[in-house]
């Protein structure tokens, strides 16, 4: 199967295309086909001296770990002025129903895909982090709330007394709110996709449970989401992906039920994983030098691993 992955100014040009689909945003993709595995493509740019990893992430739309990931051996605070930074924009969609919303966990990652199908937006987020997990499984968009006010649940005011940083009852909208411009609550209590008064803290485990949002992002997303919309959350540090023919194979941490890198056994996740798409594997020479290395970098950057075995 062949994957054109388009760029945004090529989008611009195809008005017969985009002309019944919803206006295509910074974050989003238009899908050739139904079985279009890949979105996005991996890009470079050279660092200013005052350029971080954060600000980077918040600027290009990616998260912290995403980058740090992908630059394995830069700096995140000072990478230096001229240094050539991965920008890793392409993604392998993960293995779930293509509507609504879908979250990755490992990739601190969220994709939305329009109704009608032509459109995917992908967008970073910020996950639980240790002893506040984000959950697993199929909900709904149960409401929908500009400026919202935060009500802290008693769990949170607890923390945050016992450290000696109480909080009051309820933080008014506005600039000190937690949740940002708009909130989006699940139908699992508690759980809610939302914006942030913080920059930092997207594409980490960093929330108490929820799914953070940069500001932009959710201002984006909010109007075109609309409640009763299906959220399916998952754990896929690895995803198998079909680009032009070839087989690739996108590496992130795994991370446990607590949302911490996990102790997995990789080499059993991997052969579980290829035994699972094995209609998608099968007609692939697989190298196993190569699915080695990406397992062991963790960069979620995708790597080919496979070729026809009718070219070999």
């Amino acid at each position: 199967m062949s994957v054109f992955r388009p760029t945004l100014m090529a989008l611009a040009l195809v008005g017969g295309l985009l002309s019944a689909a919803p206006a295509v945003q910074a974050n989003d993709y238009v899908l050739q086909s139904t079985d279009q595995d890949v979105i996005g493509q991996v890009e470079t740019r050279k660092a200013r001296y005052e350029d971080t990893f954060a600000d980077l992430g918040s600027s290009l739309g990616f998260g912290y770990l995403e980058m740090v990931a992908a630059n394995p051996a830069i700096d995140p605070w000072l990478p230096g002025e001229g240094t050539e930074i991965t920008l890793p924009g392409e993604h392998v969609l993960p293995v779930a129903p293509r509507e609504g919303v879908v979250i990755n966990l490992p990739e601190f990652r969220m994709y939305y895909f329009h109704k009608g199908g032509e459109i995917v937006s992908s967008y970073p987020v910020g996950i639980g982090r240790e002893g506040w997990s984000s959950p697993l499984g199929q909900t709904r968009i149960l409401r929908k709330q500009e400026k919202p006010s935060w009500y802290p649940p008693k769990s949170i005011l607890e923390e945050h007394a016992a450290n000696g940083d109480p909080l009051p009852a309820v933080v008014p909208p506005g600039p000190d709110n937690p949740m940002g411009p708009f909130k989006m609550n699940l139908a699992m209590s508690g759980y809610v996709i939302h914006g942030t008064n913080k920059k930092f803290g997207i594409g980490t485990r960093v929330s108490h449970g929820c799914f953070r949002m940069r500001n932009e992002d959710i201002t984006e997303l909010f109007p075109q989401v609309p409640v009763g919309t299906t959220v399916t959350i998952v754990n896929q540090p690895y995803k198998l992906g079909v680009i032009n023919g070839e087989l690739y194979l996108e590496v992130h941490t795994p991370l446990d039920e607590h949302g911490m890198p996990s102790t997995l056994d990789k080499q059993g996740a991997i052969q579980t994983l290829l035994a699972e798409q094995s209609e998608k594997v099968s007609g692939f020479r697989l190298d196993w030098e190569a699915i080695r290395d990406l397992v062991y970098a963790e960069s979620g950057i995708p790597g080919r691993i496979g070729q026809p075995v009718r070219s070999m």
